[in-house]
């Protein structure tokens, strides 16, 4: 009978979650999780704790938040629990090899695209961007450099092209889940870690963290490429344009085959009636189907128009 693995789980926002979620459902609860720290939100800037740690205190399981990986005290807590491996899904920071070090086995980490595509910070959101008809998620092992560990189990997934940044999360998160188990069990049969496939630095492309300014909508753009723009950078920087000089945002939208009867502007509103808003971008006719003024919650296109007369004619942007 093989000898059940102890784990550490290193993870902070929803996506954490959810690979919890599926783990727990295949029985690999860790004995402790490791987040960031409570953070200030809101005008009232009141602390707020990560996703992971409601999850793990809902749970009675210890939580640890240091303000550095490389904290003595924590590291020799960490020791002190002789975990025999770490797993780690969208923790947030590097982590440096004298942490690596502590679990038996080492880590592995959970990241959401077919490595060594779109390795950093923000693989779901640019595989969206740049309009990819699939993606995947992976397990690799984790080394002091970033996402280049050897790959223990991968599966693809095709993306549907209304699947905005959130919900491809949640889909991939799930999986992850699955797989990261399915390694748990094999490190379990083989009495340690297995071997993986060594990654391809020739086929190596990035993910870098997402820029604020990057959700300005530019209607000379194709209504592919906005589209594709709104359904990357939900929840942040989310999407952003104007009317009437006043700001919107855009939450989601869809490719129209509508043609004008006579040339429209870039940016011009060509329809606005009903469920029914339609901009003329640099190619092709952009659907809005939800967005959100300034000061209120989002809503559907139809709330919207019924709030306040938009004419064909106006100008986005």
């Amino acid at each position: 009978m093989e000898k059940r693995i102890k784990l550490i789980f290193f993870g902070t926002p929803d996506f954490a979650v959810d690979v919890l979620q599926e783990m727990e459902a295949q029985e690999r609860v860790p004995m402790a999780v490791v987040c960031q720290p409570d953070r200030p939100k809101g005008r009232g800037r009141k602390m707020i704790p990560p996703p992971v740690k409601l999850w793990a205190q809902q749970r009675s399981i210890q939580v640890f938040q240091p303000s550095s990986q490389k904290d003595p005290e924590y590291m020799q807590k960490l020791s002190s629990m002789n975990a025999h491996l770490a797993v780690v899904a969208a923790f947030g920071q590097i982590l440096p090899k004298i942490l690596l070090d502590i679990p038996t086995m080492g880590f592995i980490n959970v990241h959401p695209s077919l490595i060594p595509r779109y390795r950093g910070a923000a693989p779901i959101q640019w595989s969206l961007i740049n309009g990819d008809k699939h993606t995947g998620l992976s397990i690799l092992k984790v080394t002091p450099r970033l996402d280049d560990g050897e790959i223990l189990r991968q599966q693809q997934v095709d993306i549907d092209q209304q699947e905005t940044a959130p919900e491809l999360a949640k889909r991939l998160a799930h999986i992850g889940g699955k797989l990261c188990s399915e390694v748990i069990s094999a490190y379990e049969k083989n009495h340690g870690p297995i071997s993986g496939t060594t990654q391809d630095e020739n086929l190596v492309t990035w993910a870098p963290q997402l820029d604020k300014s990057l959700g300005d909508i530019d209607w000379k753009q194709s209504a592919t490429k906005i589209h594709n723009l709104v359904r990357g950078v939900q929840p942040w920087p989310g999407a952003r344009t104007s009317l009437r000089s006043k700001p919107l945002k855009i939450h989601r939208t869809s490719l129209s085959k509508h043609e004008p009867a006579q040339k429209a502007r870039i940016g011009e509103v060509i329809e606005a009636a009903g469920d029914s808003m339609l901009v003329q971008t640099g190619k092709g006719v952009l659907a809005l189907l939800e967005v959100q003024a300034a000061g209120k919650k989002k809503m559907p296109v139809r709330a919207f128009l019924s709030g306040q007369k938009i004419v064909p004619g106006e100008i986005m942007g």
